[in-house]
């Protein structure tokens, strides 16, 4: 009785499962009657005839993230590196999906995986960072125009790591060292001849200042013993001034041959005695004929100036 019970029920399941069947929002159902195609289902409740028709195929219409396992790729400079990756694909077309591969998932990997030795055999590793962009997008491409029967869409591509070996790890760090370095040495020397280039114009400009002072010291100089000699001259040219006007007037004359012969008499005493040899110059059989005509030409103008008083 009870085993009749429970194969009743197991019956009724098997006919309940089969008669109805439930499609969700993120996915839709091919459905195939006696083995061929009959409809795709979307989302909603559909009725099935038990026996007679069956959901075949199950596709996520979500757009989906695949992981692409790291792969060893040969640069165009023959350097190894693992890369890896993430793709983001789509069913566009359930159909498609479904009878026109056997598996999009593993296909598409493969594909990306494929393209991706491709693309990096195509640049140098030190491209591989600074294309990383384009490479992405090429992979888009190749995957798309393969994907287009399967009724998937490649919506974008992303490389997640590109990983060198460690020898070549360690040779880049070097370089990168290296170049660190070099980029020191020459800011250090650029720096050494901005000092230098400093250093040289400062001492320019402190001997074009001091050419200056001492130019303009010479200038004052010359300018000062110019005036000096200007005043002299006019003190002079005063002097003789004066001077004239004394000889001009009545008596000058004779002070002045009075100065003269006063004068005489002196460097002439001085000489006398400064010499070991007395000697009488052939001048001074002369001084008494000179000292009578300075008498006479005193008496003539004492004269001349009486007369012109009593006139």
């Amino acid at each position: 009785m009870w085993f009749v019970t429970l194969s009743f029920i197991a019956f009724l399941y098997v006919i309940l499962t089969r008669l109805f069947i439930i499609v969700e929002m993120r996915e839709e159902v091919i459905q195939e009657r006696l083995g061929k195609y009959k409809k795709t289902l979307k989302p909603g409740f559909h009725f099935m005839i038990p026996f007679v028709d069956r959901a075949a195929y199950r596709q996520e219409m979500r757009e989906q993230v695949i992981d692409v396992p790291g792969q060893t790729c040969i640069t165009k400079d023959n350097i190894e590196v693992v890369v890896d990756g993430i793709a983001y694909l789509k069913v566009m077309d359930s159909y498609k999906a479904s009878y026109g591969i056997s598996n999009y998932k593993a296909a598409s990997i493969n594909l990306a995986q494929t393209t991706m030795r491709s693309e990096i055999g195509k640049i140098t590793l030190d491209d591989t960072f600074s294309e990383r962009e384009a490479m992405n997008e090429n992979i888009v491409r190749e995957i798309d125009k393969a994907a287009g029967p399967w009724g998937v869409k490649v919506m974008r591509y992303e490389i997640k790591n590109i990983r060198p070996s460690n020898e070549i790890v360690d040779t880049m760090e070097k370089q990168m060292e290296a170049e660190r370095q070099k980029r020191a040495d020459i800011t250090n020397s650029e720096g050494f001849r901005e000092s230098r280039i400093n250093e040289s114009q400062g001492e320019r400009t402190s001997q074009v200042l001091i050419s200056e002072a001492e130019r303009q010291k010479r200038i004052n100089e010359a300018k000062g013993r110019a005036k000096e000699i200007e005043l002299v001259a006019t003190a002079t040219a005063t002097g003789i001034n004066r001077v004239a006007e004394a000889i001009a007037k009545p008596g000058g004359a004779l002070a002045v041959k009075t100065k003269l012969v006063d004068q005489y008499i002196d460097q002439f005493g001085e000489i006398i005695k400064s010499s070991n040899i007395s000697v009488l110059p052939v001048e001074t059989a002369n001084l008494k004929t000179f000292f009578e005509g300075a008498a006479v030409v005193s008496d003539h103008t004492k004269n001349r100036a009486e007369i012109k008083g009593e006139n």
